[in-house]
């Protein structure tokens, strides 16, 4: 082993074990107690179950006394809850993200100001935006209700985050607004980097704006682009404190990581939720996985 190697393994060790340490120690653990039927007031008892908190009779993905079926108990419905939400939340913060992003890309006076108080919503904590949001959305003395009624858009004042059919998509439009700054930056970071050249030469040859932006501008952030959807996209499916402090993880709204919460921690249920907790972060791996494979096939398609 020469200098250099021994060199590069010395400053990746302590990452290496801080790692094993924070992240790969308790995934593990939690894999092992999903194995179980531990409880979090006894956990010495804990006996060894093997797949039923997966496939047993009361476990998540089959479970013979739900008659309604797997998408109506409450892990199929916190599953598609979650990827609604991710779904959702996500091509619209793209959407709105990458329009804001080339706004701020001009050249206009106080732009740096601008830029500077669009982060503003992102800079908020999430407890901090859910709690605001959710006196702004009360129905009782909430400031959204009362300019509606007087502008006459509702007859009546609306329970926004507590009626199931309103519930979820007012969480949605609250993490949009509240995340839309954070696509902006990243998209306005890709877009620094396009040559003004080509922008020249495009104006040059009297090419349509519109032209200009799908024949040249998305192209070149596209890859980019990708990263920022990714880590988004990620980011949505763990989404619990937003949803929490909203919505008091109602059934109707409860995410795939409230779910965990209310069996580990109201319910006791250690070996249960530790088999949620297993499955949430397979399903947000393949997810990843499968998104990354999907869009290295259309950049292939698109460079051929």
């Amino acid at each position: 082993m020469n200098s250099r190697t021994r060199t590069a393994w010395l400053f990746l060790t302590p990452m290496i074990v801080l790692m094993l340490i924070v992240a790969v120690w308790p995934l593990a653990r939690s894999i092992w107690f999903s194995f179980t039927d531990t409880n979090i007031n006894d956990i010495g008892a804990s006996q060894w179950v093997g797949w039923e908190n997966y496939f047993g009779e009361y476990g998540l993905f089959f479970n013979p006394n739900d008659e309604e079926g797997f998408w109506a108990g409450d892990w199929g419905v916190s599953i598609r809850n979650t990827f609604s939400f991710a779904l959702v939340s996500v091509i619209l913060e793209t959407l709105t993200g990458l329009g804001l992003a080339l706004l701020l890309n001009q050249e206009f006076k106080g732009r740096a100001l601008v830029r500077t108080a669009v982060l503003v919503p992102w800079a908020i904590p999430t407890i901090v935006s859910a709690k605001m949001w959710g006196w702004m959305l009360n129905d009782q003395f909430g400031v959204i209700n009362n300019l509606l009624v007087s502008a006459g858009l509702i007859t009546h004042k609306i329970a926004w985050t507590a009626e199931p059919s309103y519930a979820l998509w007012t969480v949605v439009l609250v993490d949009v607004w509240k995340t839309t700054p954070f696509m902006a930056l990243l998209i306005l970071a890709a877009l620094q980097t396009v040559p003004k050249d080509c922008y020249e030469a495009a104006r040059v040859d009297g090419v349509h704006p519109l032209r200009v932006f799908w024949r040249i501008t998305l192209p070149l952030i596209r890859q980019p682009l990708m990263v920022a959807i990714i880590f988004r996209l990620l980011d949505s499916l763990r989404v619990f404190d937003l949803i929490y402090v909203l919505t008091s993880n109602g059934s109707s709204t409860i995410s795939m990581s409230g779910f965990v919460r209310r069996e580990m921690v109201e319910y006791g249920n250690m070996g249960f939720g530790s088999a949620a907790s297993t499955s949430l972060f397979l399903i947000i791996m393949l997810t990843a996985v499968i998104f990354l494979r999907l869009t290295r096939v259309k950049l292939a398609e698109d460079q051929s």
